[in-house]
């Protein structure tokens, strides 16, 4: 489980990363076509940023699990934790989508 806890400590070291230069106004990081119809990009940079440090917390907390042991049980809550985290914060995506893009696309 330590391997899988300093894999998921990476992946939520380069999301937070890449959620906080979209957070500070670099939103030419999402794709064009996401923000088609955004009127206030500094505005949907701060909301984006936010919701992707919330899929960036997942693997965090989940690896964080995988360090307190190598037991079936902590590796099942490790996973449940990382999809349920992953879900809420596409989720929060999805949310500042349609709000600031009128849509998905």
């Amino acid at each position: 489980m330590l391997l899988y806890a300093v894999l998921m400590f990476s992946v939520s070291v380069i999301f937070a990363a890449l959620s906080m230069m979209i957070y500070r106004g670099k939103t030419d990081w999402i794709h064009s076509y996401h923000q088609a119809r955004v009127k206030d990009k500094a505005a949907y940079g701060r909301a984006f940023g936010k919701a992707l440090l919330g899929i960036a917390l997942a693997p965090f907390i989940s690896g964080v699990i995988g360090v307190c042991g190598d037991s079936d049980l902590l590796a099942v809550t490790a996973v449940a934790v990382l999809l349920s985290g992953l879900a809420l914060g596409f989720c929060g995506i999805l949310a500042v989508q349609r709000r600031y893009n009128k849509g998905l696309f």
